[in-house]
Parts: structure tokens; C-alpha cells; sequence
């Protein structure tokens, strides 16, 4: 078995969480509703080696796929990118290889019997850092555990040292206490004087971005979706200002690339027609961590149907063996209705006894600065949605 977990829930809930508010994670509970399950998921030491082996190949493949992507506007049709985006991807030098994002998360099913698939790429606005890199590693202590997270600190403020943002942004900063919270403690680990400002209050100029009346912004971290800029208002002026080069945004324009799921489909694609571009290692590695995934409904049963943008749950549709719609988000929004879909062959996430009942368990890995490592344990129906849980994951000493 990969997984174990141990702990009980403490009898004094609330004094836990004002534990957790005071050294910078404040939503252990939402609403009234607890977000954080207060146990641990311990994983194998073995797997967990695999997984961070298996990431680190992976981004190198996903790196090549985007480089082969640049420049090519039909890919970037097929991919789901929006047209407004695409004299930048064209006009924009990539980033060094393996620093397309500094700042990423893998999503995994990864199975008790220790089988690994790569469900998708969150390589533009990840959330869960601050239960990374803040919460994890502080739970586990308390457990006399090692995290392997401690090192995500590290990893941010040598990535942040390279891009050098002064401003931090994202929408409602200061009143959304989640990305608000993940804000501040990316500003408090990167060790920089910035700025942290709401999206909505930006204004542009002929191309210069402001906030205020005399504030320029040149150099910019936010946790906004770069897809959005075809869709929001004042989306098209933002995303000349990048083009132009007014303004340097973290992470990067190409990120997007790497954000669209259809680039596993691409990447399939490529390994199939067993591209040269991929090493005889990393086409082992696609044919044993990645899913089959296609731009169109090419299984027959037993996969999963998604938004090429979809996030947080929302447009998932589960089919079962013999093709029928088994179960499909309800609460998350359905971002089908402006991208494409990708069609991807079933893994189920494992199902693990909590306190509070069973729940299912994604296993995100952190990629920061181009290296694997921070686990982010999400708990929650088959479909990882708004309402599954926060559960700190550790590992087993070897």
C-alpha cells in the first residue's frame, strides 16, 4: 500500500486553526466549513522517489512540446489558445529550457498499488502553495515527521531572484482570502520589497500599465489566467502591453501554452508518430506516466472529458466502461463554453479512509524554479472540484 493515513482529528479544532492563521495559512476552514482534514497521507519513500523522477522527465518533454508549439498558429488554434494572445507567443523570446513557468504543479492519480499517471499541468496560476509549502511541512513536524517541502522556499526565491517582479497581483487582493493569502506568502518567501495590488484596479495607457495615477508597473507577478485576456474586458490592452513589451508578466506568456491540457494531447500525439524530438527515456516516460489523450472522442469508454482550460473541477465529465456520461462536475464553471475539449483515458484517484469518511486523493507535485518539489494532497469526490479538501502529505522515512 502507497498510502496510510495516520493521526486523529484533534479534539480542539479551533485552537489548530488559529495555529495554522498565525504562521500564514488562514483558510483551514471556509465558511464554517473545514477545508483543512486535520491527518496526514503518508506516502512510500519509494514512490515518492518515482514521482519526483517521473515529473522531472516530464517537464522536459512538455518543454520541447511548447517549443515546438511557438510559432505555429495552427497548433495554437488546436490547442484552444486565444487568437489575441498569439502575436505575443510569436513576437516573445521562450525562456531558457525547463523555465517556460518557474512556477508550476503536476497533477497525479497516483494508486495504491503504486501506479502513476499524469492527470495534467497546472503551469500558469497554480493555488496551494501556501498548504504546500507552509501547512504541510508544519503538520508533519507536529506528527514528528520530515516534509519533503521545505525546500519550496528556496526554490521560489531563486526563481524570483531571475524575474525580479516588483508588483504581486490578483483579482479581489485583500477580500478573496485564498489568493490573497497565497500572494502574500509567495512576496514573503521570494524575500523582495513589492507591491502587492487587485487586478481590477490596473489601467492602461497606450500599452503602459498603472495602478493609481503615478504608479508605472514594468515587471509583474499574478495569479490570473492568461486565457482570459481573449475573453475579459481590457484583455486585448493588457495583452498588447505584454506584447509590446511594456510590461514583463510572471509567469510568462508561453505558460499558456503549457496551462492548455490540449498539449497532452499534442504530446500523445508526437509519441505516437514516435517524434524524434522526444529521447527513447522520454518516450518511456510518456508511454508509462501519461494518459492517452486526443483532441477528439476517440475512446470508447472509461475516459474523461474536459475544458483544454477548464479549472478547479469545472467542465470534467467521468464516462464509464461502455461509454455512458457516469458523473460530470456541477459546480465548477464550465469553461467548454469558450475552449475546447480534450478526451483522456480514465485513472481514477485512490479512495483513503479519513476520519470523516472516505475521500478520493490527488497527489499534486510542485515544479518551481524547474524542479520538482512540494506534494499537495487534495481530498475530495472522484471529480477534484471547489469542495474537496486540503490533507498535508508526507513520507515515509526511508
Amino acid at each position: 500500500m502507497v498510502f496510510e493515513v495516520i493521526g486523529t482529528p484533534s479534539p480542539d479544532r479551533e485552537q489548530r486553526v488559529r495555529q495554522l492563521e498565525e504562521i500564514g495559512f488562514t483558510w483551514a476552514n471556509l465558511e464554517d466549513e473545514a477545508y483543512w482534514i486535520d491527518q496526514v497521507v503518508l506516502m512510500e519513500q519509494q514512490t515518492y522517489a518515482e514521482l519526483i523522477c517521473a515529473a522531472a522527465t516530464l517537464w522536459r518533454v512538455f518543454d520541447k512540446a511548447v517549443r515546438h508549439v511557438k510559432g505555429n498558429r495552427a497548433l495554437y488554434e488546436q490547442l484552444s489558445i486565444p487568437e489575441v494572445l498569439w502575436d505575443g507567443l510569436d513576437l516573445l523570446e521562450l525562456g531558457d529550457i525547463g523555465a517556460i513557468s518557474r512556477y508550476a504543479r503536476f497533477d497525479f492519480s497516483v494508486n495504491q498499488q503504486g501506479e502513476i499517471k499524469l492527470l495534467e499541468l497546472n503551469a500558469d496560476t497554480p493555488t496551494g502553495y501556501v498548504e504546500a509549502s507552509i501547512a504541510t511541512p508544519w503538520l508533519c513536524e507536529q506528527m514528528g515527521l520530515v516534509s519533503p517541502n521545505k525546500e519550496m522556499r528556496t526554490l521560489l526565491r531563486a526563481a524570483w531572484d531571475i524575474e525580479g517582479p516588483d508588483y504581486a497581483a490578483c483579482v479581489a487582493y485583500g477580500r478573496h482570502m485564498e489568493d490573497t493569502g497565497t500572494i502574500d506568502a509567495l512576496v514573503a518567501h521570494s524575500g523582495r520589497s513589492m507591491t502587492c495590488v487587485d487586478c481590477l484596479d490596473l489601467w492602461i495607457d497606450e500599452g503602459v500599465v498603472k495602478v493609481g495615477e503615478h504608479q508605472t508597473i514594468t515587471k509583474m507577478f499574478a495569479l490570473y489566467p492568461k486565457e482570459w485576456m481573449g475573453i475579459d474586458d481590457g484583455g486585448e490592452a493588457l495583452s498588447y502591453a505584454i506584447e509590446e513589451q511594456f510590461i514583463q508578466l510572471f509567469n510568462p506568456l508561453h505558460a499558456v501554452i503549457l496551462q492548455s491540457k490540449g498539449l497532452q494531447a499534442l504530446v500523445w500525439e508526437l509519441h505516437r508518430e514516435c517524434s524524434a524530438m522526444f529521447t527513447l527515456e522520454e518516450h518511456k516516460t510518456i508511454a508509462a506516466y501519461m494518459l492517452p489523450t486526443f483532441f477528439s472522442p476517440e475512446l470508447s469508454g472509461d475516459y474523461v472529458s474536459k475544458s483544454m482550460f477548464g479549472r478547479e473541477g469545472g467542465s470534467v465529465e467521468l464516462y464509464g466502461a461502455t461509454g455512458e456520461l457516469e458523473i460530470k462536475d456541477e459546480a465548477g464553471f464550465d469553461t467548454s463554453v469558450f475552449f475546447k475539449r480534450v478526451y483522456q483515458q480514465r485513472a481514477d484517484l485512490p479512495e483513503l479512509g479519513f476520519a470523516h469518511g472516505n475521500r478520493h486523493l490527488l497527489t499534486g507535485l510542485f515544479v518551481l524554479n524547474g524542479t520538482p518539489c512540494g506534494l499537495l494532497g487534495r481530498a475530495g469526490g472522484k471529480i477534484t472540484g471547489n469542495a474537496s479538501q486540503f490533507v498535508p502529505i508526507g513520507v515515509k522515512a526511508p
